[in-house]
């Protein structure tokens, strides 16, 4: 179900354990799969669908919520 184009690489990571589909998680939070893939991608959630994902994982935000690092950190230089 889609790979590592993902920012989130924990969201994956809990949806992977707890064995739930994007669509699943599309589905609970009313919007479609290609939505969710999206929005996964760009960052773009709604508070609400952030508070529900932080609850229906048991996670914290900044867990939840870290940005993959080597794709954040791709164009830095040191």
């Amino acid at each position: 179900e889609g790979g590592g184009e993902t920012m989130f690489r924990n969201i994956n990571a809990e949806q992977a354990r707890r064995g739930v589909t994007d669509q699943e998680i599309a589905d609970m939070l009313g919007i479609t799969r290609s939505t969710y893939s999206r929005k996964k991608n760009t960052g773009n959630f709604s508070l609400s669908e952030v508070r529900f994902l932080m609850r229906y994982f048991d996670c914290d935000f900044d867990y939840l919520f870290a940005i993959d690092q080597t794709q954040a950190h791709n164009h830095t230089t040191v």
